[in-house]
């Protein structure tokens, strides 16, 4: 099995080249996707949360206000660490299990935002960055997400910087221009870790 990790700032696109992997063969695990799981409603994780930050922080229906979390969360560092110390451990369990029932020859794919600023590389054998100018990903936010201008900059403070994430990679994917242009970036990478995936399954 060869593990690889994920990541890109908000807006890059790691979430087409995770698509995309998939396509190809990957066993992607998602942590978002993971995230939002071990929230929902009825679950410890969500009544941790409500302990933590109090009822408003859930909609009419009884599910998590995301919108409302997050602007606790993303304008208050220590708050985001306290919610942080809920869900990832949640999320880490999660992946495991995930990870464990995948195939023993299997590329695995963790999806994992935050993969730099929580120190997580050394967990990979590979690191994967999804890789886009600033002015892009705040270009992406405001234009195709709907954000506003100061939300899409808060966001992308929180997260670690462009040469931060880059220092963890060992394989790059630019995302900076069209869609068009990604797929082959990505079918590129993919090949490489297929090669990658059958070094380690040869015999010493």
């Amino acid at each position: 099995m060869l593990k690889v990790g994920l990541t890109g700032g908000i807006g890059a696109g790691k979430s087409e080249v995770s698509r995309l992997l998939a396509s190809y063969g990957a066993v992607v695990i998602d942590s978002d996707r993971i995230a939002r799981e071990v929230v929902e409603p009825g679950t410890p994780g969500l009544a941790a949360v409500v302990a933590e930050f109090g009822k408003s922080v859930l909609a009419a229906d009884g599910s998590l206000d995301r919108p409302k979390l997050g602007g606790i969360v993303f304008a208050d560092p220590e708050r985001l660490k306290a919610l942080n110390a809920i869900v990832h451990p949640l999320v880490r369990d999660r992946s495991a299990q995930l990870e464990a029932a995948a195939a023993d020859d299997a590329i695995v794919v963790h999806d994992v935002p935050l993969l730099t600023e929580n120190g997580l590389a050394p967990l990979f054998d590979l690191v994967v960055v999804v890789d886009a100018a600033p002015q892009t990903q705040l270009d992406r936010l405001v234009r195709l997400r709907g954000m506003a201008e100061d939300e899409a900059r808060s966001r992308m403070a929180a997260q670690a910087s462009r040469d931060q994430r880059l220092a963890t990679a060992d394989f790059v994917i630019d995302n900076d221009g069209p869609l068009a242009d990604l797929e082959p970036r990505v079918r590129e990478i993919w090949e490489a870790l297929r090669e990658r995936a059958r070094d380690l399954s040869r015999p010493n």
